[in-house]
Formats: structure tokens, sequence, C-alpha cells
């Protein structure tokens, strides 16, 4: 009876520890500039038990990730909360160029066509704040070596993107 209750005792205190080992939730998106194809490139990074934990309680079930029917609904969520606005106040067409998925992370790339980063006055960045309110993610303007950050929060969904572009 002792060893049982000494076993009962350390699972207690492993899950636990699990479930205070994470305390924060946090994504951050890179946006650089490439001079040899003239496009902006665009790379997310999120904690893959996050994004698992978005597509079970938003559709009821598991989700492969390396499933492209799997992978075509996150886009579809990550393409209605990350958007990219010009001058004109339309949505830049950013393109979904795929993903890669292991047990720590989810990486998400995508690309402005032909399109330096000073055509992006406005970001809207609400991947999984919708999910989490406690969700912080970063975004990093790499514009030739020169790197200036936002960060968007639930207060802060959409920013301009001029005060960190030069």
């Amino acid at each position: 009876m002792c060893r049982v209750k000494a076993v009962l005792a350390v699972l207690l205190l492993c899950l636990s520890a699990a479930a205070g080992a994470h305390r924060f939730h946090t994504g951050i998106t890179e946006l650089a500039f490439n001079p040899r194809t003239g496009s902006t490139e665009i790379v997310h990074t999120y904690m893959a038990h996050d994004i698992e934990a978005l597509l079970m309680n938003t559709y009821g079930r598991q989700f492969d990730l390396t499933d492209p029917e799997d992978q075509a609904v996150l886009r579809k969520y990550v393409e209605t909360q990350f958007v990219l606005k010009g001058a004109d106040k339309a949505r830049l067409p950013v393109r979904w160029v795929g993903m890669t998925a292991d047990s720590q992370s989810v990486v998400i790339y995508q690309e402005l066509e032909n399109a330096p980063l000073s055509k992006t006055v406005t970001v809207r960045q609400g991947v999984l704040i919708d999910f989490l309110p406690d969700q912080l993610n970063t975004v990093n303007f790499n514009n030739l070596g020169t790197i200036r950050s936002l960060t968007f929060s639930q207060s802060s969904l959409e920013q301009p993107a001029h005060t960190t572009i030069q």
C-alpha cells in the first residue's frame, strides 16, 4: 500500500510539473526581404502543443500535420489570422509555401512575391490569440540586416508596420 501511495505521489508531482512547465504562449514571425528573389519571405514558429490544442478545441479531433488535408485546415486558419496590408488598406497576396511540424514546434512558410518589406503598411498577427488570451506574437522585420520588432497581443492585433521599416 505504501508503494502504491509513493508511485501515485510521484505521478502527481510529475503531472504538476508538466502543467506548470508551459506558463507562457508565444509565437515568432520573421519577415525578411530576399534581394536575390525580390520577395519578402515569412516564417512563423509556434509551439506544437498550442497549435494542436487549438485544432482539437476548434474541430474536436486530433490532427496529423503531416497530412496535407490537415495542413489545409491550419493554412485556412493562419490565413485569416495573419494579414499584411498595403497602403490602400487592401490585403497583400501572401502565398502559402508550406510547413513543417515536430513534437516541439510548427513552422509555417509564406511569401510575399516580388514585393519588398516597404509594401507592407499594416500587419495583423492574431494566430492563437483568439484561443489563448495570454498569447504574445512577435513579428521581426529584417530589412537587409536591420531588424525591428512589433509585439501583438489580445489588445493589439493590428499595428502599423511603417514604424518598423525604413
